[in-house]
């Protein structure tokens, strides 16, 4: 048979960065310092991606599911984010030509968390150079049905394409999980059905921009053929 090879451009990049809890205990550190770390290493990446000309990057750093971690847990990566997005919003440096979009439910978190997204959201929405999309109490189980339930509503006909237009992302290119998982765990699956997957064996704490670059030439180096 004469299969007919396609190489689609990578244009989008979506990251679950796992592993920061475990890069913790491994050095006989609280898992505060984990996730701290991995936060550091999410804005090294972020201005990296910038950088290298990536035109969307979607990262994971809060499921649905993560509320049945301990309430000290959540509550500390709830103040984390917030004094992320704060500190990021007041510097106006790494999000100066970046349009940020925070996808997910809101209904679970604080008023003050609601707000900065807001404003970030507002004040970054012309911004042309890359879109970041922060998947923060995202499920893509419910980003589906949510999607559905809001077309029927809509009156909007139920196919592939439409579906495909309404939900918070486009396709994903390249799918990166760190952690040493090789899973997708409810990461945008309606957008990631012919997504190139990449497991290094990292904790995200340890993911660097060379590890990109690496990911980047693996995508690069795959023959795609999407069924043809």
């Amino acid at each position: 048979m004469n299969w007919k090879i396609y190489m689609k451009k990578l244009t989008h990049i979506g990251i679950i960065l796992d592993g920061n809890r475990r890069w913790a205990a491994k050095r006989g550190l609280p898992s505060f310092e984990g996730h701290l770390e991995g936060l550091n290493n999410l804005k090294k990446i972020i201005a990296y991606a910038q950088k290298r000309g990536l035109k969307i990057l979607s990262v994971f750093v809060f499921s649905t599911e993560n509320w049945n971690r301990s309430k000290d847990e959540v509550n500390y990566l709830m103040s984390l984010i917030e004094s992320f997005f704060r500190e990021e919003y007041e510097k106006k440096e790494l999000f100066r030509k970046i349009k940020v979009r925070v996808v997910g439910e809101r209904d679970r978190l604080s008023q003050r968390i609601k707000d900065i997204i807001d404003k970030i959201e507002e004040e970054t929405k012309d911004h042309k150079e890359m879109v970041l999309n922060i998947a923060f109490n995202y499920g893509g189980k419910k980003e589906i049905l949510g999607t559905i339930k809001k077309m029927i509503s809509q009156g909007v006909p139920l196919t592939e394409e439409n579906i495909s237009r309404n939900l918070f992302v486009p396709d994903i290119d390249l799918v990166i999980r760190t952690g040493f998982e090789k899973r997708l765990s409810n990461f945008f699956i309606w957008q990631t059905a012919y997504s190139e997957l990449y497991f290094p064996e990292k904790y995200w704490p340890d993911f660097s921009e060379r590890d990109l670059d690496i990911a980047i030439e693996d995508y690069n180096s795959r023959q795609r053929r999407f069924g043809k």
